[in-house]
């Protein structure tokens, strides 16, 4: 079909609004910043509310405010309460409507491919989560990929930042040791800013993975992945303070390296996950279940 009307660059339409190209990305790379940032905030809004449901914004702001200094987000009351209304987080006296998932980022998100699943072999379902860890007094991150059947990690990676590249990295190290590529895969995670930008979806879609997200917020609805971020913080103290950037990374190194080849686990049969992923078929579960259809 015949276009009807000249294509436009980027650098006539800037001119057109009397701005530069610079300008433009500059301003791009900002808004993209403060996405990630309002990312944190209403992250760590739902991890007080899961214990104070109804508490205010007031006293909210109040409880944060050592958070947010290191996440070092600078965010005073009123700005603070312009995050809780844009994703429809303040307390109404009213009826509430429910709020199911974070959606402001307003890029796509894909429905959840896997509530009735339970994987048979390596390689047919990965989860993935972020958490957080103290650094110098600061919060850094770390993400976690998961292999559903063998919950062996397949890639991490921890870093000071949070961004879709971060999550790059541990994506590839997964793609990495994915040899037999003939079965089909689902890659699943929360509808995070991270996991539904291009960068992230587009490498997921380039090697035929399909991709599935959690709908309501719910923990149980990426239920092994929360329980491999719980187990890293218990069993191996991954809630300690480190010293430093380095440090962390190091010490999760050795982490990674136990959970995979030293920790039998409950969930497969008492056998380490690298060993799990060496099988194939169903696994004794020996770990009881909260839920009939949690992975």
């Amino acid at each position: 079909m015949k276009r009807l009307y000249p294509q436009t660059g980027l650098g006539q339409l800037c001119g057109l609004f009397g701005y530069t190209r610079q300008a433009y990305y500059k301003q791009h790379k900002r808004e993209e910043e403060q996405a990630f940032e309002q990312a944190i905030v209403v992250d760590l809004v739902r991890s007080v509310r899961k214990n104070i449901p109804r508490i205010g914004g007031k006293k909210l702001h109040f409880l944060l405010q050592g958070k947010l200094i290191g996440h070092q987000i600078k965010l005073g009351r009123d700005g603070f309460f312009e995050v809780l209304r844009a994703h429809d987080l303040l307390v109404s006296r009213r009826r509430r409507r429910v709020q199911t998932t974070w959606s402001g980022h307003g890029l796509k998100k894909y429905p959840n491919l896997i509530e009735e699943m339970i994987p048979l072999n390596p390689n047919a379902l990965w989860v993935s989560d972020i958490t957080y860890i103290q650094v110098g007094g600061l919060w850094n991150y770390v993400i976690f990929i998961t292999d559903a059947y063998s919950h062996k990690v397949v890639g991490y990676n921890v870093d000071d930042h949070m961004t879709a590249q971060f999550c790059e990295v541990a994506l590839d190290q997964a793609l990495s040791q994915w040899q037999e590529r003939s079965k089909p895969l689902i890659h699943h995670s929360d509808r995070g800013l991270q996991y539904c930008s291009a960068v992230y979806t587009e490498k997921l879609l380039d090697a035929d993975i399909q991709i599935s997200m959690t709908q309501n917020g719910d923990p149980r609805e990426n239920a092994i992945a929360e329980r491999v971020n719980g187990i890293f913080k218990t069993d191996f103290a991954m809630d300690q303070h480190f010293e430093n950037l380095e440090q962390a990374k190091s010490s999760i190194h050795n982490m990674v390296f136990h959970y995979n080849h030293t920790r039998p686990h409950l969930s497969c049969d008492r056998l380490t996950p690298e060993q799990a992923h060496q099988r194939d078929g169903p696994l004794r579960n020996l770990w009881k279940r909260t839920t009939v259809n949690e992975l």
